[in-house]
């Protein structure tokens, strides 16, 4: 009679048991596209035998809009710096086992403690970059070098843009002389005949691949993500990389493991597994941005250490982005308003 009063909870355990191994063979993933290799995700499946689920999304507001509503389960996520920000302080990230991550160690001090983290306790940096302007110099011969160049009438129909209304407000308010994260409701009406102008000009407005665009000959110019621009000189050196004169930023897009994740262990082999210079080689041959792995960088080539839209050169301290917070609906707002103008 003990045997038999005993076996509903063996067979229980059982099941939790099975679910657990389960769950542990499978990681959710919600990234940017277009951004992690195939090959690595293949990699870590080969080698651990855990299941990656890839989703994405187009922009840092998109991710942090579907994290606070809740519903949706992640076991990594891979925020820009300032959409890591807020969710640390919205506590939304789980603190990292660094007893898990022995690869830390080849990460370059100048990414580590950043305003995002400062306490280097939720986020593991993935790559950095910059936002700048792409020519065809076998289109346009004459300088351009900034935004006002850029976006000027001449160019009416040839411009591809990224999608993503806090770059090009931040690129409206550095020709105004105004700094990056002073966003106010003032600020943003002195940007509006700015971009207002911008976007007429504009043909396509693109943050998943604006390099598209560029290579196909459907656009001469545009302001796109370093890496992106990365890849269009790697093609050809006709695509000419600077970083415009009235003001340029840097971002870090991080690895997080976001609260209510069943898949912690999964997550940080993960993010060890990137960690690993030879793998984090295999990231920047396919996604050539900006590498935090210092050790990664020392088994890059010369000429992939010398891409100007990799590892720009500058005497200018770049920045990055703060969280806005509800500033952040009224860029929005704004963008939203412009494009239904045009």
């Amino acid at each position: 009679m003990k045997l038999l009063r005993l076996l509903p909870l063996f067979v229980l355990a059982a099941t939790f048991a099975v679910t657990g191994r389960a769950a542990d063979k499978e990681l959710n993933l919600y990234a940017w596209s277009e951004y992690i290799p195939q090959t690595v995700l293949d990699g870590f499946t080969k080698e651990t035998g855990i299941k990656v689920n890839y989703e994405t999304f187009a922009s840092g507001e998109e991710m942090l809009a579907k994290l606070l509503a809740g519903g949706t389960r992640y076991d990594l996520i891979q925020p820009p710096d300032y959409i890591a920000e807020a969710l640390i302080k919205n506590k939304l990230l789980i603190p990292l086992d660094y007893k898990k991550l022995p690869n830390f160690k080849n990460i370059l001090p100048e990414f580590t403690k950043m305003p995002h983290d400062p306490e280097q306790a939720f986020t593991i940096p993935y790559m950095a970059g910059t936002v700048g302007i792409v020519v065809n110099t076998e289109k346009v011969k004459e300088p351009v070098k900034g935004y006002a160049d850029l976006f000027s009438n001449k160019y009416k129909g040839r411009i591809v843009a990224l999608d993503d209304g806090r770059e090009l407000v931040v690129g409206a308010l550095y020709t105004l002389g105004i700094g990056l994260n002073d966003i106010t409701s003032a600020n943003l009406e002195k940007a509006r005949p700015v971009l207002a102008g911008w976007f007429k000009n504009i043909k396509l407005f693109d943050s998943d691949s604006p390099k598209t665009a560029l290579l196909n000959g459907d656009v001469d110019l545009g302001l796109v993500w370093g890496g992106e621009a990365a890849i269009l000189w790697n093609e050809n050196k006709k695509f000419q990389y600077h970083l415009p004169s009235e003001g340029a930023h840097m971002f870090v897009d991080i690895l997080a493991i976001p609260k209510g994740s069943k898949n912690q262990t999964a997550a940080h082999k993960f993010l060890d597994y990137i960690l690993r210079p030879e793998v984090s080689v295999l990231i920047s041959e396919e996604f050539p941005y900006t590498n935090p792995n210092g050790e990664a960088r020392k088994q890059l080539t010369p000429e992939q250490l010398a891409n100007p839209a990799s590892y720009p050169k500058t005497d200018r301290k770049l920045d990055t982005f703060r969280h806005l917070g509800e500033s952040g609906a009224l860029i929005d707002e704004l963008v939203t308003d412009l494009k239904n103008a045009k």
